[in-house]
């Protein structure tokens, strides 16, 4: 497609995309008309005449946002001038351009922002206040325009505002497992967004939107497709299209990157081997690099699974994981890309504690890795638990930049039918001491790069996006998505600020409403954690689609598949023994932290069963027997759920019928499904304990055996068969 064309087909886009959308479309973007007079008032005054400097695409983007943000919540269209003259109340430029009068007011602050950090500040200019946001780059006054937009739509002052601020972090991605096929590997929202079929010629008005929604907190780059990958996505008939995708992107400060299949040089190339030290290998990897920068000239680099669940790696040939990277790595390395290389690894001829695989397999190559290689870690050493301590790898790579992995779509939360708020998960993670520096040594810290002046620094989020008109399926989990944004901008800002800002831009800012509701996000993932595996069990699931419980598993082929291998429960007791008694996992935290992880008396409770098996009767700290204190945690997760269906109904009268209807139904299945959960783990539970339910948890209304019959053979978001 022609450059000329293309650019009329994405402006064509970027203007349909703000047309009449359903509820729930426009997520935190929506810019409802702002109610009180008096708020209206003060924006227009500081908007009545606007400078913006013109330009780049992004700068172009950036000014139609602004338009369309402030005619929606204003009412009225504003006033853009080509100049800058004495009347203006607002300037957007970038540093280099400010008029001479109030430079030097914003000199130290552009030295603080780097490449995509802005500053809004009200400055005196001609005898009267205006309000300027600037910027050392256009990208940077695209985020500071999507943040000026959100303290109006939130309704706060902008009177003598000094807001500096720049990401802490350099690539924030969002992680698609999306397949060719539009199928969606642990997707619960439809298909992929990515119509292969169409492209290049039809550009979805939706690939805009979600680059703006992306843009709007800072998420700057995309894996577009499944790390089981297909190699498919590295032929010129897909390069064509991941282009098309690319060129949308681009002006939202966006890079694209690609899911690299190991054995593409066999599978596509018609080489005999993938070898990374195979000269013709590594022959290939370099044309196929330079051949996606001639599509793509700011492609961002790789992300691969290797030698993990079946995916061919650089072991198949005897070689390890820092041959297969470095190889990538050398091949990106001239052209400014990056590999980033998954650390989710265990195998079933491994007999060490599938929890203590990565560490073992990927601590022993700290430093050896190439500067433009990311290793990507998964918050925890198992697999996207509702709950887990955080992965010791954090603690113990300080020479490698560890890239964190959330998963934002809901695997093992009840998928799109449960309201979780990830966001409260993500912020204890990123606020647990690996104390590999002495005290206050964050994961946060190791993740950012500022622990040991890591050069590079990653956050990745499993994407929950797909075709639903809401994209999300479920309305509150695009706080999961906006939330992971702002977390991976800034890893040190609190899931309690953050459910307030999400609140407010997607619903109102009345207090009625915005309290409530905020105590009901905040509280959601300790519901799902007490229903679904409390006090440190995990990985209980059933098996393949992980929809719904299946503690009894023990019949797949590989050991660690099976959740009898996590919860070890016996006449005895229950849970796994990771201290030095059993496994000895504990030994790859810091000393300061095993300590506390091998005494029961002093490890956290909600950590209690992944360290310990302990016996039915073990004392909690409230004074229950483990037994009771189990089956009380099971029956507080479902009180927690109906106590957030009695909240959203105190809320209907400050929201649409048809917002209030959804939401009721999906909390009527996720209280079903919490009961659920409760049912069937204690009775399967109480087949070892032989002890009966204490007062207060309510009886199972089935069987068993019914609940082991359950069947889900097309349950969705499971692996296609053909990876």
């Amino acid at each position: 497609m022609g450059c000329k064309k293309f650019i009329l087909i994405f402006f064509l886009c970027i203007g349909s995309s703000f047309s009449q959308s359903p509820e729930g479309y426009n997520l935190w973007l929506e810019y409802s008309k702002i109610q009180q007079p008096s708020l209206v008032e003060a924006y227009n005054d500081l908007t009545t005449s606007i400078y913006f400097q013109g330009g780049t695409n992004t700068l172009k983007v950036a000014k139609q946002e602004m338009a369309t943000g402030l005619e929606k919540m204003l009412g009225r269209i504003p006033d853009f001038t080509n100049s800058i003259n004495p009347d203006h109340t607002l300037i957007v430029t970038k540093g280099s351009f400010l008029p001479e009068a109030v430079i030097k007011s914003f000199e130290k602050d552009l030295q603080k922002i780097g490449n995509e950090g802005f500053v809004i500040k009200s400055v005196p200019h001609n005898k009267k206040d205006i309000l300027v946001v600037t910027a050392n780059n256009d990208i940077g006054i695209l985020y500071g325009i999507f943040r000026l937009l959100h303290l109006i739509q939130t309704g706060q002052s902008l009177v003598g505002i000094k807001l500096v601020d720049a990401p802490k972090i350099d690539i924030r991605m969002l992680n698609h497992w999306d397949n060719l096929d539009r199928t969606v590997e642990r997707g619960y929202a439809g298909f992929s967004l990515w119509n292969w079929q169409k492209l290049t010629d039809f550009i979805d008005p939706r690939y805009v939107d979600y680059a703006r929604a992306n843009a709007s907190i800072g998420i700057n780059a995309v894996s577009l497709t499944n790390v089981n990958a297909n190699a498919l996505i590295l032929t010129p008939m897909y390069l064509e299209k991941v282009k098309a995708l690319a060129m949308v992107f681009e002006p939202y400060g966006i890079k694209v990157y690609l899911t690299a299949r190991f054995s593409a040089p066999m599978e596509i190339g018609g080489l005999e081997t993938a070898d990374p030290l195979d000269a013709k290998v590594q022959k290939w990897w370099n044309d196929k690099v330079r051949e996606i920068y001639g599509y793509i000239p700011n492609f961002g680099g790789f992300l691969v699974k290797a030698n993990s669940e079946g995916q061919p790696g650089p072991q198949n040939y005897g070689r390890n994981h820092v041959d297969g990277a470095n190889m990538m790595a050398t091949a990106l390395e001239p052209f400014g890309g990056n590999v980033i290389w998954r650390a989710f690894v265990y195998s079933e001829h491994d007999p060490e504690d599938r929890a203590k695989q990565a560490y073992s397999e990927f601590v022993p190559f700290d430093g050896q890795f190439k500067n433009n290689v990311l290793v990507q870690v998964k918050n925890g050493a198992i697999d996207f638990q509702p709950r887990e301590p955080f992965h010791p790898m954090f603690g113990a790579m300080p020479q490698t930049p560890l890239m964190m992995e959330f998963q934002i779509t809901q695997e093992y939360l009840g998928f799109s039918t449960h309201l979780v708020y990830l966001p409260k998960l993500f912020e204890e993670v990123l606020k647990s001491d690996t104390y590999q520096k002495g005290k206050g040594s964050t994961v946060a810290k190791v993740v950012d790069g500022s622990l040991h002046n890591k050069k590079i620094s990653g956050m990745a989020g499993v994407a929950n996006i797909g075709t639903d008109l809401n994209w999300t399926g479920h309305p509150f989990a695009q706080a999961n998505w906006y939330g992971f944004g702002r977390l991976a901008w800034n890893p040190d800002l609190s899931s309690d600020t953050i459910a307030e800002e999400w609140i407010k831009a997607t619903y109102t800012d009345d207090e009625k409403f915005v309290v409530p509701i905020k105590k009901m996000m905040m509280n959601s993932r300790e519901a799902v954690v007490n229903y679904m595996g409390p006090l440190g069990l995990h990985h209980i699931f059933d098996t393949g689609h992980h929809y719904g419980p299946g503690p009894w598993v023990g019949n797949l082929s590989r050991p660690e598949w099976n959740p009898i291998y996590y919860h070890k429960a016996d006449e005895k007791g229950i849970g796994f023994d990771r201290t030095p008694t059993g496994s000895n996992a504990t030994a790859q935290y810091a000393d300061e932290v095993a300590t506390i992880f091998n005494d029961p008396k002093t490890c956290p409770e909600e950590y209690l069963l992944w360290f310990h098996h302990l016996p039915w009767d073990y004392e909690l700290k409230n004074g229950q027997t483990l037994w009771n204190g189990m089956a009380l945690k099971y029956q507080e997760g479902v009180d927690q759920v109906e106590t957030m269906i009695k909240t959203w109904e105190t809320v209907k009268p400050h929201i649409t019928q048809t917002q209030y209807k959804e939401v009721a139904m999906l909390l009527k299945i996720q209280l079903k499904e919490a009961k659920w959960w409760r049912d069937a783990c204690l009775l399967y539970f109480q087949t070892f304990s032989k002890r009966n339910l204490p007062d207060g948890v309510e009886k199972p209304k089935q069987t068993l055996e019914y609940y082991k019959s359950l069947r889900f053979p097309f349950a969705p978001g499971i692996r296609p068969r053909w990876n």
